[in-house]
């Protein structure tokens, strides 16, 4: 099943996850550590209003970006992720958020990526296959498929793994810009 048929299928709690999920993996870019959005996986995972947990990691990650004035894409994508998180967790906002986090995620990779095309479209392989992608797009866009496959199969319980397979990709994307940021100086 493609990207694109999860998502339409996805419930809330997966819709969720799945946006989390991408948020997670690209926290690297936002400077923030890697337990600044595990309040927001605990509020996931017991069914809880995450609007606190969202408060306080939007604070610990800094202002937006208006506010900061970056420039760099990947990191005004990353930024426009969690600022256009929804609290309360309304399914219609979730919804979108989460198609948007996955289009975001995606094109954060693509730019990030030094072999990879970065004028493809954001949207490319949602639809089914990576044929024709780089590495590193291509792991971001199984990782999203996996993510939602969790939550479809295991509902709640499918949570921790979800978190694994969300800090897998968060180790991948902070190695990438780690390695850019030497690339830079």
């Amino acid at each position: 099943m493609s990207l694109v048929e999860l998502i339409a299928q996805a419930d809330e709690r997966g819709l969720a996850a799945s946006g989390l999920a991408c948020l997670d993996r690209c926290v690297p870019l936002l400077g923030g550590d890697d337990l600044v959005l595990r309040p927001l996986w605990a509020s996931l995972a017991d069914g809880s209003d995450w609007s606190e947990g969202l408060e306080k990691a939007r604070g610990a990650l800094g202002a937006s970006e208006e506010a900061s004035g970056k420039t760099d894409e990947a990191e005004v994508l990353a930024r426009r992720m969690l600022d256009a998180a929804p609290a309360p967790q309304a399914a219609a906002d979730i919804r979108l958020w989460a198609d948007a986090c996955s289009v975001a995620s995606l094109r954060i990779h693509r730019l990030l990526d030094p072999v990879g095309d970065a004028a493809a479209p954001a949207d490319t392989g949602r639809e089914g296959g990576t044929d024709g992608m780089s590495p590193l797009v291509a792991a971001e866009l199984r990782r999203q498929v996996t993510v939602l496959e969790l939550l479809a199969g295991h509902g709640a319980a499918g949570l921790r793994r979800a978190l694994d397979v969300s800090t897998e990709g968060r180790r991948v994307l902070r190695a990438v810009v780690s390695r850019r940021a030497r690339g830079r100086a």
